[in-house]
Formats: C-alpha cells, sequence, structure tokens
C-alpha cells in the first residue's frame, strides 16, 4: 500500500470533493448530521479496529460540542431511523462491507478516506470509511475539523462555534492519499517546560520509581491530537524517560490509537537510550581493555555502550526491545545504527568498518527474533551530524532500509539523496527542526520558525524523492503548533500547498482556531510574526557575531547584534515587535471572552512577550552605551528593563496560573533571557540554556545594566548618528553621516544630552539655511534628538561641509555636517542610485530575470531576515558553468570609481547536492563571472558544527563578499548567476566605501 499524491488519487477517483463538504444549511440532496435538534446515530462493528472504535466517540463528543446535541453511538446494531452514520475500515468492518459501496481508489490504498452518503433499504446512511484503520480514523477527524472542532481544542483550549445544524454535501469526499508514507513528530528537550507541567497534570507513571506525567494518560492527548493532524508517527520524549517502562501502559495505548511507534536517531532497536542508562552495571576490564566481569541486570543494561567492547551485552539489550514489540504486536519503525548514549559521537571511533557491523548484527537480530525477512520490517537510518560522514563515504544499509536525511538542526538541509542513484526500496525520509539545544546556541522558547523558509526546504526535499517518512522535533509539543500543522498538511499533499497558497494556510490556520471574523487580520498578523521572527532568535539578542580581518570569527555576549547607532537598525526592529503587540491585543479584544485562552496561548503570549523581549533589550543595551557616554537617561533605561524584565515574568506567570483555569501551572518557565553568562553558569554558558531567569532580581539580567552618578548641575552632550562617540570628550570630530539627495537612509541626527541633574538651554548654530534643523533650540532635561534633512532646491551642487554649533550649559560642540548634493545625469537612465557610499538592493528587485535552460529564478516571499529571496526553480536543475545559468540583472548609478565590494546575503543554506558546494557566480557589466563556493568562502561545516556554521545559523544569513573594479563613473548593471540550484539570495549590498556596521545592513537604495 504505497502512498501515492494528490494527483494520481484524482485520477483514479474521478468525481471527487475534497473540499468543504460540511454545511449549516440543509437541502434535499444533504445528509442530516444534525438537524431539529436530532443527531444522525453513529454505528460501529466490534471487529473493527479499536482507534477506529475510539475516533468514532471522539466524533459523538465533537458534534455535542459544536451543537449541543448527542449522537447516540451503536455497536454492532443498525438502528431502523431515517438517517444513520455508518463508521468502520474497509479491512475490518463487515457492516461498511456490507453496504455495496464503490471503493474504486481506496481499497488496497494506505490511509485513503471516504466519505459518502448512500440510500439502502429504504434508509439513508452517511459510510465513513477508509482503506485501513487510519484512513478511517482520519475520514471521521475530517468531519471534526469541518464542523469546527480545532485539532488544538485541548491543548490550546480552543473552543468550537456553536452551530445548531450540520448537513453534509452529496458527492464522494476524501482526504487522498498521503504523499509522505509516515508522518509525525519528536517530543524532545522537553525540560523544564513539559517536563514540569506533565507530572503536574497526569501524575506518576504506572512503574515504580520512575518519572512521573510521560504516562499512556499523557499520550493519549499526544495521540488523540496527532491523528487529528493526520500524523501517524512518533519518536516519544526521551530526556530521562523510557517510553516503555515509564508505563507498561505506554505501547499498548499506542496500538489502541493506531499511532506507530519509533524511537529517536539516538537509540536503536525500538529501546530509548534511557533504558540503558537506567539499569547500566559498571563493567571491569583488564589490562588491555577487556571487559572480564561486564556486570548483569535483568532488564538488558549492562556494562559499557560501547559495541567494540561489550558487543553481547549491546546485542542482547537490541534483542529485548525487537521481542517487546513482537510481543507487544504494536505497529513499530526500527531505528537502525548506533550513536553515543547522550547524543553524542560513539566512543568507539566512527570507522566504517564498525558501522557496517553494527547494522549487520541489527539486521540478524531483527532475522532471529521477527522470525521473518528482516526487509518487511519497516527500519530508518537516521544521518544525524557526525552518521552523515558514512552516508558520504559510501557505506550503505540493506535497500530496505529508509535513509533519512536530517536538516542541520536549524531548518537548513544537509544532503539531499542523489538522483542518479539507484532507487532505493526503502527510500528516503527528513529530520527537520522547529526546536534544538545546542550550538550556536538552544532555541527552546517561543516558535521562530518562517513559513516562507520551511516550505522551501520541504518543497525541495520532497522533489528529490524524499516521500518516506518525516519527522520533525517539536520540542514541548505546545508552542509549535502553528510550524508542526504546516509541516503535517505539507507531508500530506505537498501538491495542494504551492508556494501562493501559503498566504491563504495561514488565513485557514488563523479560521480554524479562531473563527472567519478576524481570519483574514489573523492570518495576516501570524504571518508578520513568522517575518519578524526570521530577523533572529530570541535566544540571541545579546549576541553579536563579527569577523576579523584575519576571518577568524569573534563572540560577543555581552553586545546587541543590531546596531544602535546605523541606520535606525535598533530600533527599527523593536518598533516593528511593538507595532505586531499592539495588533495582537486589538484582535484578541475583539474576540469573545470563550476564546481568549486560546487566543492567550496561541499567539498573544508569543508576539506580546517577544515584543517586550525586545523593548528589555533595547533598554538594556542603550543603558549601556548611554552610560558610557554619561548621558542622564541611562538611569531611566536601567529602570525600565527591569521593569521590562518584571513584565517578561508576568507574562509567563498569566500562563502558568490564569490561563484555563491553572491547566498549563508550571509549563511557561523556559529560560530564554541570560544566555551566555559564563561566570554565573559555567563554560557551556554561551549556547546551553541558563538554568534560572524567572526570579525578580536586577542582577539576573545579562549584560547588566548600569546605574551611572551625575553631576549636580547640568552639564551639555553630544552624540552622533552613526557613532558611539560623544563630546565634549571624544578626540574624534564629530561627523554626521552624509547627506545625499538620493539617500534612503532615515534623516541623519544628533542627540543634545544632559550628563547633570538639572535641565538646561541649548542651541545650534550653523551658516547654511538650506539645512534645516527639526529642534535648533530648546530645553534639555534628559535628552533631545534633532533631526535634519535639506532642501536640495536650495542646496549648492558639490559636496559641501557645513559646521554646526551646539551650545548649552556654559559649553559647545562643533558637529560637521557633510553634504554631497550630486546631479544623476538623465543619459544614466534608471535603476537604484548610489548614496551615502553604498548601493543596497533587495533581491527580489531585479531589472531583468533572465532564464536560462529551462531554469528561471523565483520569488519566494518573506524567506528570510530581508524579506523574499530569489531561488531557481525547478529545485531539481542541474548546476550550470559560470556565466551560463539563469541570472539576474540590478541596474545601477554609481558616483564612485575604483574598487567596490559586492557583499552577497544568503539564506544560510549547505551543500546538499552530490557534488560539493553552493557557489554562485556574480560580475558587472560585461566583466569576467567571479564564482564564489559559498561554503568554501565561510569555512561553514554543519556536521563539525564548527563556528562558521555557528555564524551564519545564529545570524539566519551567509554573507559573502567579492571584490571589483568600477573603470568610470555612471551608469552600471549588477549581474548574478545561478551556479548551483539550491542558493537563495536575498540581498545585495555594493559598498563603494561608505557602508557601516549593522547587522541587517543598510535599507534598500532609491530605485530611479
Amino acid at each position: 500500500m504505497a502512498p501515492l499524491g494528490r494527483r494520481g488519487f484524482l485520477g483514479m477517483m474521478g468525481a471527487l470533493a475534497v473540499g468543504q463538504y460540511l454545511s449549516t444549511r440543509g437541502g434535499p440532496t444533504r445528509f442530516p448530521l444534525v438537524a431539529g435538534r436530532k443527531a444522525a446515530p453513529l454505528v460501529v462493528s466490534s471487529t473493527d479496529h479499536p482507534g477506529v472504535v475510539r475516533a468514532a466517540r471522539d466524533l459523538q463528543a465533537d458534534i455535542e460540542r459544536v451543537t449541543g446535541v448527542r449522537p447516540g453511538l451503536y455497536v454492532d446494531h443498525v438502528p431502523a431511523v431515517g438517517e444513520v452514520v455508518l463508521i468502520g475500515s474497509l479491512d475490518a468492518s463487515p457492516l461498511v462491507r456490507a453496504v455495496g459501496l464503490d471503493t474504486t481508489g481506496i481499497a488496497g490504498r494506505w490511509e485513503t478516506s471516504l466519505t459518502e452518503a448512500v440510500a439502502r433499504s429504504g434508509q439513508r446512511t452517511l459510510v465513513v470509511t477508509g482503506s485501513d484503520q487510519r484512513g478511517t480514523i482520519y475520514g471521521i477527524y475530517e468531519i471534526s475539523r469541518q464542523i469546527g472542532v480545532s485539532p488544538w481544542y485541548w491543548w490550546d483550549d480552543v473552543p468550537p462555534q456553536h452551530r445548531d445544524e450540520l448537513h453534509v454535501l452529496p458527492g464522494r469526499h476524501s482526504l487522498g492519499t498521503p504523499a509522505v508514507k509516515y508522518r509525525g513528530l519528536f517530543i524532545n528537550d522537553e525540560n523544564p517546560a513539559l517536563g514540569t507541567w506533565a507530572p503536574a497534570c497526569f501524575g506518576p507513571g504506572l512503574a515504580p520509581g520512575y518519572p512521573g506525567g510521560f504516562n499512556h494518560a499523557f499520550y493519549e492527548k499526544i495521540f488523540e491530537t496527532m491523528l487529528r493532524l493526520r500524523a501517524n508517527y512518533l519518536w516519544p520524549a526521551v530526556w530521562g524517560r523510557a517510553f516503555a517502562e515509564d508505563d507498561p501502559l505506554n505501547h499498548a495505548t499506542a496500538k489502541r490509537y493506531g499511532v506507530v511507534m519509533g524511537t529517536s536517531h539516538e537509540a536503536p532497536m525500538m529501546r530509548g537510550i534511557e533504558e540503558w542508562n537506567r539499569h547500566a552495571v559498571p563493567a571491569v576490564r583488564d589490562a588491555d581493555g577487556t571487559i572480564v566481569t561486564p556486570g548483569h541486570d535483568p532488564y538488558g543494561g549492562t556494562g559499557e555502550w560501547s559495541f567494540r567492547h561489550n558487543a553481547d551485552a549491546v546485542k542482547a539489550y537490541w534483542a529485548d526491545g525487537i521481542r517487546r514489540m513482537v510481543t507487544q504486536d504494536f505497529e513499530g519503525v526500527v531505528t537502525v545504527g548506533m550513536r553515543g548514549t547522550g547524543d553524542t559521537r560513539l566512543p568507539d571511533g566512527d570507522s566504517i568498518d564498525l558501522m557496517r557491523d553494527i547494522l549487520a548484527a541489527e539486521r540478524k537480530i531483527l532475522a532471529d527474533v521477527t522470525g521473518r525477512d528482516p526487509a518487511t520490517v519497516p527500519q530508518v537510518w537516521t544521518l544525524y551530524t557526525e552518521v552523515m560522514r558514512y552516508w558520504v563515504e559510501g557505506l550503505r544499509p540493506a535497500d530496505d532500509v529508509t535513509v533519512v536525511f536530517p536538516d542541520d538542526n536549524w531548518g537548513n538541509l544537509r544532503k539531499l539523496p542523489d538522483p542518479g542513484l539507484p532507487p532505493r526500496p526503502g527510500g528516503y525520509g527528513l529530520y527537520y527542526h522547529f526546536d534544538f539545544v545546542g550550538p550556536g546556541r538552544c532555541y527552546k522558547w517561543n516558535d521562530t520558525s518562517v513559513i516562507a523558509n520551511t516550505w522551501e526546504q520541504l518543497n525541495q526535499a520532497f522533489e528529490y524523492g524524499i516521500t518516506r517518512l518525516w519527522v520533525a522535533n517539536v520540542g514541548d509539543f505546545k508552542g509549535n503548533e502553528l510550524p508542526l500543522q504546516f509541516f503535517l498538511d505539507y507531508a500530506w499533499d505537498p501538491a495542494a500547498l504551492p508556494l501562493s497558497a501559503l498566504p491563504t494556510w495561514e488565513r485557514r490556520y488563523a479560521e480554524q482556531n479562531f473563527g472567519a471574523g478576524v481570519a483574514d487580520e489573523l492570518g495576516a498578523l501570524l504571518h508578520d510574526y513568522g517575518r519578524l521572527q526570521a530577523l533572529r532568535k530570541p535566544e540571541l539578542l545579546n549576541r553579536h557575531i563579527s569577523v576579523t580581518a584575519d576571518d577568524a570569527i569573534v563572540y560577543d555576549d555581552q553586545a546587541s547584534p543590531y546596531s544602535l547607532v546605523d541606520y535606525g537598525e535598533l530600533d527599527r526592529v523593536t518598533d516593528q515587535w511593538a507595532e505586531l503587540a499592539t495588533r495582537a491585543r486589538q484582535i484578541g479584544d475583539r474576540l469573545p471572552a470563550a476564546a481568549r485562552d486560546a487566543y492567550f496561548e496561541l499567539v498573544q503570549y508569543e508576539v506580546a512577550s517577544m515584543a517586550n523581549l525586545h523593548a528589555l533589550r533595547r533598554a538594556e543595551f542603550t543603558n549601556i552605551l548611554y552610560a558610557g557616554q554619561g548621558r542622564a537617561p541611562a538611569n531611566d533605561l536601567a529602570d525600565e528593563a527591569e521593569a521590562r524584565f518584571a513584565q517578561d515574568l508576568a507574562l509567563a506567570d498569566r500562563f502558568n496560573t490564569d490561563i484555563a483555569g491553572g491547566k498549563w501551572r508550571g509549563f511557561q518557565m523556559q529560560p530564554h533571557i541570560d544566555y551566555g553568562d559564563v561566570a554565573r553558569y559555567g563554560p557551556d554558558a554561551p549556547w546551553q540554556q541558563p538554568q534560572i531567569n524567572n526570579v525578580a532580581l536586577p542582577d539576573v539580567l545579562f549584560p547588566a545594566v548600569r546605574r551611572i552618578p551625575l553631576a549636580v548641575d547640568g552639564a551639555l552632550g553630544v552624540a552622533v548618528d552613526g557613532s558611539t562617540l560623544s563630546w565634549p570628550g571624544a578626540a574624534d570630530p564629530a561627523v554626521l553621516p552624509e547627506f545625499s539627495p538620493f539617500q534612503s537612509q532615515p534623516d541623519q541626527y544628533l542627540d543634545v544630552f544632559n550628563r547633570g541633574s538639572k535641565r538646561f538651554t541649548y542651541r545650534l548654530r550653523w551658516g547654511a539655511p538650506w539645512l534645516v534643523a527639526d529642534k535648533p533650540a530648546g530645553v534639555v532635561d534628559g535628552q533631545v534628538r534633532v533631526t535634519f534633512h535639506v532642501d536640495w532646491r536650495q542646496a549648492p551642487k558639490g559636496t559641501t561641509t557645513v559646521p554646526v554649533v551646539v551650545t548649552g550649559a556654559g559649553e559647545s560642540v562643533t558637529v560637521r555636517a557633510v553634504v554631497a548634493n550630486r546631479e544623476l545625469p538623465a543619459a544614466w537612465g534608471h535603476g537604484f542610485v548610489e548614496a551615502n557610499g553604498y548601493v543596497s538592493v533587495d533581491a527580489d528587485h531585479p531589472t531583468a530575470n533572465i532564464a536560462a535552460h529551462g531554469v528561471t529564478w523565483q520569488r519566494i516571499p518573506d524567506i528570510g531576515r530581508h524579506g523574499a529571496g530569489m531561488k531557481p526553480f525547478p529545485v531539481t536543475a542541474t548546476s550550470q558553468p559560470a556565466g551560463s545559468g539563469p541570472r539576474l540583472e540590478y541596474r545601477m548609478s554609481l558616483f564612485t570609481a575604483g574598487t567596490v565590494t559586492v557583499w552577497a546575503y544568503l539564506s544560510p543554506r549547505n551543500d546538499v547536492l552530490p557534488t560539493p558546494g553552493l557557489r554562485y557566480a556574480v560580475a558587472f557589466d560585461d566583466q569576467s563571472p567571479q564564482v564564489v563556493d559559498v561554503i568554501a568562502a565561510t569555512g561553514s561545516d554543519s556536521t563539525a558544527l564548527n563556528r562558521a556554521w555557528e555564524r551564519n545559523t545564529s545570524d539566519n544569513i551567509n554573507l559573502t563578499s567579492t571584490r571589483h573594479t568600477i573603470i568610470a563613473p555612471g551608469p552600471h548593471t549588477l549581474k548574478f548567476w545561478m551556479v548551483d540550484p539550491t542558493v537563495v539570495v536575498q540581498k545585495l549590498v555594493v559598498d563603494t566605501g561608505g557602508l557601516r556596521p549593522s547587522y541587517l545592513g543598510p535599507p534598500e537604495s532609491r530605485r530611479l
């Protein structure tokens, strides 16, 4: 029963309705599910799969939730009434088989549903069936979804909207057959949030002495939500937890629900690694390292986790895992291979011969214990981190094993299958992250996914034939609802989610949870939330990464990544978050009271807490800057930072105590502020989560805010746009950034501030009436920002320097204003115009987009931190020699001749193709293209998780540069060619000598 995409399914089914088929309005051809305060009874067979019978009970409850009318549920008995709903799977329900339903295109397929009303013996029957257990379950839950029960009704307290009547439209309704066979999730990194909340909510496990909370009652909630999302596969929680031991009913519960169980990439042969850790007995070795006394434990863990030195014990342990799967008869996918016990490299080294022996031993265990051909047992080998090397160097498991390619933990694929290789019967899989613990920094708090970025990587994986198994690391499960649902929707039917459908998907997600009345506005807000998250993850807001002249990468965990003084960067980002929080609050205020808990959980907490954290960081880092300059407002900013910290705690406390009557007590406690404090948390602090940030103490802010003493009287201070210096005091002259009639950056400014305690008056004097200041005189209490603009009609041509004298409190400071009033000759034509020493272009604004060899650049809206990106399509295109592939052209007018630097801002991708490299080519005009191998240029290594890779993923950009010679000022064309089809370009900046340091780069230049 192989999966089949929607196109193939539609071809088999003929006329098939796959959209909305539930209505609140009746009609002569419509089946009345609920009408006139009566509900059609539900009927199931006792011989059907337990998961189908159980899901039928959920449908019974869902109909009552929506209408207030509870339908009857009959087992093995069809009541003699006008209409009934017959629920059952084709492979197990004699009642469904007896109806005589046309099962063309359904029978024999994988997880394929069919809902159709038929007339039989004078009785109208709505048949809800499927090719197998899960096909039927998905058909049941599709009715629940269409009548208005969100998959997140329990996990996020989403209330259904009341409906008086429910009617099923005529026709054959099916979800089709999933494109990806196994679609699932990994609950991981579950401490402190889920690991604290679950034991309090669900109590102890049934096995004495083992951690509570992650018992069968907990997993029932997970399994139901998975099935409502059309997932079928789970890697259970692993941090100090063992699925099989923590509650002996866990595997039986998975079987009862119809969920396929697996184990993570580090846990082979159906045994969680915690099982070994719990029962391992220290081994005794002789002088040459050979184990003399391995020890013994009845649960199977003995001695060292070493296949080289302790193979017999390890193999016995694995055999017990497979024996348990056979004995308990649950559906599973067996992980093969081997890694270290702490999600690390093997302690025995990583020789290919050793891994080949491990795979062979596991293969023999499968045959011996199951008594079957191992090829009939679903297996996966996940090429996580160092394991990828085995594949690259040529080691291949048996052809029936599914080879799972992971991302790099930050949402960027690491490798793709070689299309030139023969097809694998076991196919390929994908392991993808929405949560991560590790370098360059853990991200576990709020959802930081970007749907467009996720779409682009999933689309690429699917187009390269990765269709057997997809699993997403979702951390605590709650908190990553939106990306998980998108991941599973795409895995089910990629054809239904082309790039153009992403806004529609966001709107439907909003409507699913909060109704049509706010769907448009809320869908747009969720989109903008992801767009802002693309800028930088919240855990990294106190880490600045730079590269020295000799290409060394330097981390500063006490600095803002955003510039405080250039291009208005920090203010711009913080203000965007504040505006988003205002929009979120306004939407929430319009929702009915019953929906507000769900809204806080799914939307408002994430947006409000992110906006507050950005405001905290702005206050914190501006405080540090101002304290160094002696500004009086530094002390006010210290107070604001601490108030923002208190607000962070208050938002979490509301989540933990007020929402849903305290249902989520202890859940919202993930540290996210104090990253990087080595003095407090030790050498792993630069990447590992801080141990605590949920105590209301000012000294937990890292870096610490500063309070400064002030002079008794008022004292003049001046700071200028683009500089961290202040005057009087700095040795360098005070110079404003150059003014240009073509600039797109904000107007230049200077700050007049107080270094003392008493207010004073100030005045600005300059001799050029065409240079205009908005506040040329006034009173300074804390500080005053004075913004300048130029009347270009009156300003002299050429470059003029205007001294601006600032006086106040008995002192004066002279600031130079450099005004470059250049003329743009008409003959230079249209295009971007140099100003302030650079030309900055967003990649999706080319002058020309020129296809070649059937390949063209396509715009992907909001894929990364610079908004839209451009990527070659089709994604399976072959690499092209430099200068022969599709190209983007950007016309621009340059006033500067000589050597310039072109900076390419690229999505932080890896060299995923079978041939090494991630390359593009670039040139001006008719010059020869320069080829850039992005991986070689940056030194990024996603296998080693080296510093260059940390920089790229932390900054969410891969920044490379080339040097070019401009012969003369005038019109020029910058050309950017595809060499490898996996490059995504977001922004290009030409530095003509005036580019200032910033995280996001300068705003886009003016385009004439």
